[in-house]
């Protein structure tokens, strides 16, 4: 339910779960460290989702562990592990949440021919034993298990209502119908789900769930499509962001329902609209993947209006071309500004009206950041402060590669040159220089040579955090390393700083990455 609305008939709830730290973050490039996790974890119980799948712990130690700290920490939603239809996944979903407020284990198996031929290698018959195997399992561990047939709507609707009877009948409460390759169509997809429950009778007992991909842009479309013909929980990531093109945007559809709630028959969430812009911004700054300008909902776009035909009918009535209202997804910044002599307590009023609960240990390191930052730009806007925050929550608790120092030599039609000093996490410093086609380059290859790395720059874009000259500025990389893709992002009053930095974090990425691989090779 909106925090601005009367309360609404409980049949007509849709309840949100939002999988931005499990699908979200198996897009490409995307590492996020447990801190990160716990952050954005923190965030969405803010926003109101009823559930976050937390990750899929059997991947890698590092992602058991984080699913284990949002577990422990998270209060409010249910906290869901993903799990494969085998034992050892469900053991070690299990082990993940096991801790929570409200667990969930979600466990799944594919159900198309195609899946069932070319990946699992199974017949019908092993596939279905396996499912009832997983829920039963999964029930006797968990109160709340989930269950999915992955690839439902490219599957025999007929073999999918065995599977998910069955799964009602081994005790799951939710049962989910995934486009895994987003190549349904609405009307479509309404007639799969219909038939489905008309030939299992089992699903009214339980909550239907649809999970939509996004490779024909039509995820949102689809997932509005199932929750018309009955379903109650939609599955979403914020930003859209998940596996190839992206799964269904929380935004959208949570505005979708406030914005035409009358037009969907009185479908209503519980949750709070006016966190949805920090939560966007958070997981883009967190996750390197930039918001795109004309992104609905959350892209910067979104309530601007450039056309002065626009511009004035906007003036006269926001109405007449505004059908959501800035504040009412949080767009409207707080009018806070501080100043290069505001002190350790106006920092900590000014995060706490952010939504930061912060330490003393951790105002601390805010306050250092802030002053330095302070001092380079005159003023701080809330945006800045939120850019300052996601920032420092890339600060690997593991420690890793920092910057130290950098400089440039070469002048005009000379090859550009640097030099970079880099602090390893043992304390030890390493120096190298590079060469390259601009400054960037010269970077990379100066790390590259300090630190033993090779990465291949694929994508690379700066941006301003706020207007103006004196904006801090936001570097983005996207590299190949080691044949696999990193992301990095920094913030800094400085772009190039911020460039140097955000590439030793895909670099730090890479390391952690190899390092739980490695980990998990040896079985510990």
């Amino acid at each position: 339910m909106t925090a601005d609305a009367a309360p609404r008939d409980d049949a007509k709830r849709v309840k949100f779960f939002d999988t931005t730290l499990r699908d979200g973050e198996q897009s490409p490039g995307i590492h996020l460290n447990l801190r990160e996790k716990v952050e954005i974890a923190h965030q969405l119980a803010k926003l109101g989702v009823d559930v976050i799948e937390a990750g899929f712990p059997i991947s890698s130690p590092g992602d058991l562990e984080g699913v284990q700290a949002v577990a422990r920490e998270v209060r409010g939603p249910v906290i869901a592990a993903l799990a494969r239809a085998n034992e050892r996944d469900i053991q070690t979903a299990w082990e993940g949440v096991r801790d929570a407020e409200r667990p969930r284990i979600h466990t799944f198996i594919a159900t198309s021919d195609i899946h069932m031929t070319h990946k699992l290698r199974m017949d019908r018959a092993q596939v279905f034993a396996a499912a009832v195997d997983a829920v039963r399992l999964a029930r006797s561990l968990c109160d709340d298990v989930e269950f999915s047939c992955e690839d439902a709507t490219r599957s025999d609707v007929a073999f999918v209502a065995e599977m998910v009877g069955a799964a009602v009948a081994e005790g799951a409460t939710t049962i989910n119908i995934p486009d895994t390759v987003g190549y349904t169509m609405p009307t479509e997809f309404q007639r799969f789900l219909l038939e489905l429950m008309e030939r299992c009778p089992a699903l009214a007992e339980v909550t239907v769930s649809v999970h939509c991909h996004n490779d024909l842009g039509l995820a949102v479309a689809n997932s509005l499509a199932g929750l018309q013909v009955g379903a109650r929980q939609v599955e979403c990531c914020v930003n859209g962001i998940g596996e190839r093109a992206g799964n269904a945007s929380l935004e959208e559809m949570a505005m979708i329902l406030r914005t035409r709630a009358e037009d969907l028959g009185g479908l209503w969430s519980g949750v709070t609209t006016t966190e949805i812009t920090r939560a966007s911004r958070l997981v883009s700054r967190l996750t390197g993947y930039a918001i795109q300008p004309n992104k609905a909902v959350v892209g910067r776009n979104a309530f601007a209006h450039e056309a002065g035909i626009h511009q004035h009918g906007v003036l006269a009535n926001p109405l007449t071309y505004e059908i959501m209202d800035a504040q009412s997804v949080g767009l409207a910044q707080s009018s806070l500004v501080l100043g290069k002599h505001s002190g350790r307590h106006a920092l900590r009023h000014a995060l706490e009206e952010l939504g930061y609960d912060v330490d003393r240990d951790a105002l601390n390191h805010a306050f250092a950041r802030f002053k330095d930052v302070a001092d380079k730009k005159g003023e701080l806007t809330a945006m800045d402060l939120e850019a300052l925050m996601s920032d420092e929550m890339r600060v690997t608790v593991d420690a890793g590669l920092a910057l130290e120092d950098f400089a440039f030599s070469g002048g005009s039609g000379e090859v550009p040159r640097a030099s970079v000093v880099v602090r390893g996490p043992d304390g030890d410093t390493h120096r190298g220089e590079g060469t390259g086609d601009g400054p960037v380059e010269a970077l990379m290859r100066a790390i590259d040579a300090a630190v033993g790395s090779a990465g291949r720059l694929l994508e690379y874009a700066v941006s301003a955090v706020t207007g103006g000259p004196d904006a801090l500025g936001e570097a983005r990389v996207v590299c190949e390393i080691a044949g696999r893709t990193f992301a990095g992002q920094a913030v800094s009053t400085d772009v190039l700083e911020a460039s140097a930095v955000a590439y030793l974090r895909a670099v730090n990425a890479s390391r952690h990455a190899e390092q739980g691989e490695r980990v998990a090779a040896a079985g510990v």
